[in-house]
C-alpha cells in the first residue's frame, strides 16, 4: 500500500510540475502588452497619451489635402518650443493629427473636423536615427501604419523644405 502510494505521488508530482508550468507560461504570455504597430523602416509607434499632450498648433491643408491638422507634442517638445531650441532634443515626439475639413452644420461660415485621415508622429532620437537628421517617422492610417514606400518619402520632404529647422514644419502657436 505505502509503494502503491509512492508510486502514485512519483507520476503526479512531475505532472504537476508541468501543468504548473504551463499554467504561468500562460499566465506570462496574457500578461505580456499586445505590441503595438510600428511604422516601416522607422519602427514608430503612436505614442500613449498623445491625446492629452500639449497644442503645438494647428493648420489648414488646401486642396488636394482639404485637412484640418493639429500637431501635439510631448513635455520636452513643448520646452523646445518655448526656449526656441534647435536642434531639437533627444526624446522629442511631435505627432500630427489630421482630417477632412467640412462646413459646420450649427455655423455656416465654420469649418470643422470631417473624417480622420492620418496620425503622423516623429520622434527625435539622433542614435537610432542619425540618416535622417535624427529624426524617426511614422504615419498611420485607421491606427495602422501605411507602406514602407510613403515613408521612404517623409524624410526628404522635410529635407529639401525645412533643414534650417532641424526638419520640422511645424511653428509654435503662441
Amino acid at each position: 500500500m505505502a509503494s502503491d502510494l509512492r508510486m502514485r505521488l512519483r507520476l503526479l508530482v512531475p505532472a504537476a510540475l508541468v501543468l504548473s508550468g504551463i499554467a504561468l507560461a500562460a499566465a506570462a504570455a496574457l500578461a505580456q502588452p499586445t505590441p503595438r504597430p510600428a511604422s516601416p523602416i522607422f519602427g514608430v509607434t503612436i505614442p500613449d497619451g498623445y491625446r492629452s499632450w500639449h497644442l503645438i498648433a494647428p493648420a489648414l491643408e488646401a486642396e488636394p489635402l482639404n485637412e484640418l491638422r493639429a500637431v501635439v507634442g510631448n513635455d520636452i517638445a513643448v520646452k523646445a518650443y518655448a526656449r526656441g531650441t534647435l536642434p531639437f532634443p533627444d526624446g522629442t515626439v511631435l505627432v500630427k493629427l489630421a482630417w477632412k475639413h467640412v462646413p459646420s452644420p450649427e455655423f455656416e461660415p465654420a469649418t470643422v473636423p470631417g473624417r480622420a485621415t492620418t496620425v503622423q508622429v516623429m520622434v527625435k532620437d539622433a542614435m537610432r536615427y542619425p540618416e535622417t537628421g535624427g529624426w524617426g517617422f511614422g504615419r498611420f492610417v485607421n491606427g495602422e501604419p501605411v507602406d514602407e514606400a510613403q515613408h521612404q518619402t517623409c524624410f526628404a520632404c522635410h529635407e529639401a523644405r525645412v533643414k534650417e529647422r532641424d526638419f520640422v514644419f511645424t511653428r509654435y502657436a503662441r
